[in-house]
């Protein structure tokens, strides 16, 4: 089974001035000219979404044995607040597998109870990197949280306290500065997975996608008092170079481009307070977009999954940077409108079908294909194939999904072949119908927003439809994936009939993508018109009915003879740059205290007699986190160092933290101090 301009300023709606961004060398905050703002105002904000690092099911790949075993590179939100003309938007990049329903939901009642109406529904829009490494849990839809055995509340509450501390920050932020939209191209970050469903489509759409990738990368430039603080890049990848092998979390390659730009490049340091950059990476339409650039998981441009995601991540950077180079500054309103559709029972007008005929959507169902999995990234069945032999108790708990369909939805969902009958099973459907659709104005860009991974041609079909609505040139739109409440693929009817992977995972059968141009459509008249449209169907709250049946830890023990904190493994007495150093401490299960916000460990150099400074954490690119068990509650911490090339000699030492819980129900703090090294040249 086989596997996915540049415009003129004028176009735009921007001011005719001089790029307005030069990047220098790295390492070097970026000065700028000073454009006139044209009235826009915006802050920045970023917060820590990490959740426990321990026996927590992972999202994305949806691997029953997939669960969290450390941590690699920390998920944020880098939430971007734009005003102008006296409207707001609040743009939030959430670094985890899909932002669904159950956490729109409760990061806008978290706004509202904080912020009053200043931020709605209306004008927040939430978008997931869509790493495959990060908690699971979050999801009040049993199709995605199978993996976890149940909704996580740990989870929940770290995915909606983080988003809503970023926003709070970006608002905190808020003042005077100006906006500038560069464009380049990037043709080595992607390759098209589901090729033989994407040559189906019309020659001419194929013909916008030479290669069969969507190269285009938009970068909104932020700049206050002539200085650069922060960018907002898109880019069509999957952000699934790190594979379903991996126990470890992390942001993937989109996180380590954030890195790149903020720490490397910029000399952020997340534990120092308040950042002086924020670059955040983020999704279109990357539906059939792989950056496994070998078809295989793990494979391209090396085999080794790290350097991977070092890789594409890095290239997301320096095209950021291109695009960048050659940004013009903005004039324009900000503006946003949004409704609810219900995916399930959409009548479509025949302008929006392929043979001109009225036709109908369905109830959800999983097509075959969806259960063997794309075999470029790794295996994608909500919850995950299951071996034989093996059970998952959640789904016997749900009532099993061997459930019989009828045949009008065989009709309904045809050509696809359905193995799971997702919007009828018990006791409620097990994937969202009633979704949000959005359309954000930042200038003379716009976005319309959507909670599928919709594929190039796809996206391609969207940004027309809505450009024409808008009357606007259709490279001013971009279809904003992953966005508000996550339900799986949109493909075009031909993609859909070649029933790959993306066309088995469109759950609401083939003419889905129809149903979203005539509702992008409705809803863009209306933003024309002045934003006055019906909020549409209200989407189920199904909170009450979230089983988990994941274990919960007990109280935390140590090896015989041993205490909290101890060193099991020392680092060497010498290490040199370049090396890798490792230490093992006797810890505390992660759960009970995720140190959201915080980290495990520190590495620290001497300054003085009795001073250290740090130099490097968990949850940086070159140290990572390994939790084991032994037993049924000791918990051991594995921490590497990779020594940076340019790290400075001296002696050094490691610093553990963890909290463990007492029989008596109570925490306490664990430190854990390493021997002192030496670091030499």
């Amino acid at each position: 089974m086989s596997r996915r301009t540049v415009l003129t300023a004028s176009a735009l709606g921007m001011a005719t001035v001089p790029a307005v961004s030069v990047i220098a060398g790295t390492g070097t905050p970026t000065a700028h000219a000073n454009p006139k703002p044209d009235g826009f105002e915006f802050g920045l904000g970023i917060a820590d979404l990490t959740g426990p690092a321990a026996e927590c099911g992972m999202m994305g790949y949806s691997q029953l044995d997939q669960a969290t075993a450390g941590i690699h590179l920390r998920p944020r939100a880098r939430a971007f607040v734009i005003g102008a003309g006296g409207n707001r938007i609040a743009y939030v990049s959430v670094e985890n597998g899909a932002v669904f329903g159950s956490v729109h939901r409760g990061v806008l009642f978290a706004l509202a109870q904080r912020f009053g109406d200043r931020y709605t529904e209306r004008n927040v829009v939430l978008t997931s990197t869509h790493t495959h490494s990060s908690c699971g849990g979050s999801a009040h839809d049993y199709a995605y949280t199978l993996a976890t055995l149940g909704f996580q509340q740990q989870v929940y509450d770290a995915e909606v306290d983080g988003i809503v501390e970023a926003i709070a920050a970006a608002d905190a932020d808020f003042g005077p500065g100006a906006i500038a939209l560069g464009r380049t191209e990037l043709h080595d970050a992607s390759v098209n997975r589901s090729r033989v469903a994407f040559e189906r489509n019309p020659e001419a759409e194929r013909a916008v996608f030479p290669g069969a990738v969507d190269p285009a990368v938009t970068t909104l430039v932020f700049i206050r008092a002539g200085r650069e603080v922060g960018a907002l890049t898109w880019f069509a990848t999957h952000n699934t170079s790190m594979t379903n092998a991996n126990r470890l979390i992390s942001s993937d390659n989109k996180g380590y481009a954030s890195f790149a730009a903020e720490h490397i490049e910029h000399g952020v340091r997340h534990l120092d307070g308040p950042p002086s950059y924020i670059a955040a990476f983020a999704q279109t339409n990357a539906g059939d977009m792989s950056p496994n650039l070998n078809l295989a998981p793990g494979d391209g441009p090396t085999t080794d999954e790290f350097e991977n995601t070092r890789i594409l991540g890095e290239r997301q950077y320096a095209a950021s940077k291109r695009a960048a180079a050659q940004a013009v500054a903005m004039s324009g309103a900000v503006d946003s409108l949004l409704c609810y559709i219900d995916l399930a029972d959409v009548t479509v007008d025949g302008r929006f079908t392929p043979d001109g005929a009225p036709r109908r959507t369905s109830p959800a169902a999983a097509g075959v294909s969806l259960i063997a999995g794309s075999v470029e990234d790794g295996p994608g069945l909500p919850g995950g194939p299951i071996p034989e032999g093996v059970r998952n108790p959640l789904v016997d708990f749900l009532g099993g999904i061997d459930q019989p369909h009828p045949a009008w939805l065989a009709d309904a969902q045809a050509p696809k072949a359905i193995a799971v009958p997702l919007g009828l099973l018990p006791p409620v459907p097990w994937v969202p119908n009633v979704v949000p659709i959005q359309l954000i104005r930042i200038g003379g860009l716009y976005l319309a927003a959507a909670g599928a991974e919709f594929t190039i041609v796809a996206g391609l079909r969207v940004r027309r439809a809505v450009a024409a609505a808008l009357g606007v040139d259709p490279e001013q739109v971009l279809l904003q994936g992953y966005a508000n409440s996550y339900h799986e693929y949109v493909t075009t009817p031909e993609e859909y009939d070649a029933q790959q992977y993306e066309g088995a995972s469109t759950l609401f059968g083939r003419y889905t993508l129809g149903a979203y141009l005539q509702e992008f459509t409705r809803l863009a008249a209306a933003f024309v018109a002045g934003g006055a449209i019906g909020r549409g169907p209200a989407p189920r709250d199904v909170s009450a009915l979230q089983p988990n049946l994941a274990s919960t830890p007990g109280p935390d023990a140590t090896p015989q003879g041993r205490a909290f904190g101890d060193v099991l493994v020392q680092p060497p007495a010498q290490s040199r740059r370049g090396e890798r150093v490792a230490v093992e401490f006797v810890s505390a299960h992660p759960k009970h205290n995720p140190r959201r916000g915080d980290t495990f460990l520190v590495v620290q150099r001497r300054t003085g007699a009795g001073d250290w400074t740090r130099v490097a954490n968990e949850g940086e690119w070159d140290v990572r986190f390994h939790w084991r068990k032994e037993g049924d509650a000791i918990s051991i911490a594995r921490f590497t160092w990779d020594i940076p090339t340019a790290a400075t000699p001296g002696v050094h030492r490691f610093v553990h933290y963890a909290d463990a819980l007492g029989a008596d129900g109570a925490l306490r703090p664990v430190t854990g101090t390493s021997a002192e090294f030496e670091v030499t040249g």
